[in-house]
């Protein structure tokens, strides 16, 4: 008993040590990539007022370019990123080809300088597997080996990105199977993201943090938890249409029958054209918007239409959908944003920042499935004090959301609902969804009753029209 229990523990420290050295080691290597990778988008969005024309006139020119770049020298670069990393993680061990790297890094660069309606975060998440994937064939890796240092690089690529690295360990280990966390690689999910976090800030990162605490109160109290449940459902509408709408857009595209960079450059001047009726800020990162919708200071927002949220899933629809690179998940923090400043305008509360800041991560939430990371996200962005509304906002509106997501590839592992019927162990792009055969009965048996007393109620009325034509 003693000898089983002295093994145990002895080759638990061994495997703990190896994760610990091992996720360390590419946490730092991504961080410093992913740095690397910033560093040039901020060089590149500066530049911009040199060109003598608005930047976004490329537009037709950069997302062509970006498809040829792509299908030349990596063809599972294209996308955005995550989608992909989730895809080879779950059909190929993880197994990445290194040339992703560079060829995302520059798709990106040249995507978003040319005003593309694009992310960060899904370029540093395919980076960050893509180095850890290389890693893993360089020390010839198990294929679970490298499944588990891969999803490593997802986590440090998030925590790079945004600085929230317990919400980029969560976000890797979450994001794969709906309705399962990956306890097994939770430790060293969090050493990497720690790792990438901080060599990003020592390299000279710097983050945004929003502690709503300095100017508005978020005390517990009933009115404005009613109201929070009204947003979770408000959200979980918006992330439906956001799903929706870049899944038909994407399919739409794909099904011209035209030459694809023809295709790309119709749509990059759709761009353009949008952007002069609508403006450029739907236009790039649109990071800006973000922070005045998070702003105390009506000042700030006031001319920000209603309406954004919808622009902003239309501009970026077109935009990945034609073939420009980039990520998905900071055009969803501007339509949670965007939403979530809405709603605190209907509503007519004091609450406006909040509700900005909890849309921010709902959408989150209910378009990629993974609530918990969104609820720590909040957390690490905007202050303890946000934590219990985001929770509830954020479960809310992934439930609402239904069995659908911006990452087609990830398994769903659960149902939503007790009264549906769904096949579990599917991708999500896969997934059959019906009513339960219990409760096709039961409706079945409400309409049954619903015809039986309109025609009693018809007949009472026939019995009584009788009887005043005879008296």
């Amino acid at each position: 008993m003693i000898r089983k229990h002295i093994t145990e523990q002895t080759a638990i420290f061994f495997s703990v040590t190896k994760w610990v050295f091992l996720s360390s080691l590419v946490g730092v290597i991504i961080g410093a990539i992913v740095t690397l990778f910033l560093k040039i988008l901020q060089i590149s969005e500066e530049s911009r007022a040199d060109l003598p024309f608005h930047y976004y006139y490329l537009l037709p020119i950069a997302i062509p370019l970006t498809v040829w770049v792509v299908k030349t020298f990596a063809p599972s670069a294209e996308g955005h990123g995550t989608e992909k990393v989730i895809e080879a993680v779950h059909k190929r061990y993880g197994k990445i080809d290194v040339k992703v790297i560079p060829v995302k890094l520059f798709a990106t660069v040249m995507t978003i300088f040319a005003g593309g309606s694009v992310g960060k975060e899904g370029p540093g998440a395919q980076i960050g597997a893509g180095v850890a994937s290389s890693l893993s064939d360089l020390l010839k890796f198990s294929p679970e080996d490298r499944k588990k240092l891969v999803i490593c690089g997802i986590s440090a690529g998030f925590a790079a990105v945004f600085g929230t690295p317990i919400a980029g360990a969560i976000f890797g280990v979450e994001v794969l199977i709906i309705g399962v966390i990956l306890y097994d690689v939770l430790l060293p999910s969090f050493i990497a993201g720690f790792a990438a976090f901080t060599t990003a800030q020592f390299l000279g990162i710097e983050y945004t943090y929003f502690d709503i605490r300095f100017y508005q109160n978020v005390a517990l109290d009933l009115p404005l938890i009613l109201q929070v449940v009204a947003a979770g459902l408000f959200f979980g509408i918006v992330s439906d249409i956001l799903v929706t709408t870049v899944s038909f857009t994407h399919r739409s595209i794909k099904k011209i029958p035209l030459n694809p960079y023809l295709v790309a450059f119709v749509a990059g001047l759709s761009l353009v054209i949008l952007a002069w009726i609508f403006g450029d800020r739907y236009l790039g990162l649109g990071l800006e918007t973000i922070k005045d919708t998070l702003n105390p200071d009506p000042y700030f927002s006031k001319e920000l239409p209603w309406y954004a949220f919808l622009l902003k899933t239309l501009f970026t629809s077109l935009t990945l959908g034609a073939g420009g690179s980039g990520g998905i998940v900071t055009p969803i923090f501007y339509i949670g944003a965007t939403s979530g400043h809405l709603f605190g305008q209907l509503i007519g509360g004091e609450h406006i920042a909040l509700f900005a800041a909890l849309g921010f991560v709902s959408v989150l939430a209910g378009a990629t499935n993974a609530p918990i990371a969104a609820t720590i996200m909040a957390v690490e962005l905007f202050g303890l004090e946000i934590a219990h509304y985001a929770a509830l906002s954020a479960v809310i509106s992934f439930l609402i959301t239904g069995h659908r997501s911006v990452f087609p590839s990830q398994i769903l592992a659960m149902k939503k609902s007790e009264m549906l019927e769904v096949k579990v162990g599917e991708v999500i792009e896969k997934a059959e969804v019906d009513l339960e055969k219990n409760e096709i009965g039961r409706i079945r048996d409400i309409k049954e009753r619903i015809r039986a007393r309109r025609e009693k109620l018809k007949e009472q009325k026939n019995r009584k029209s009788g009887t005043r034509k005879g008296s």
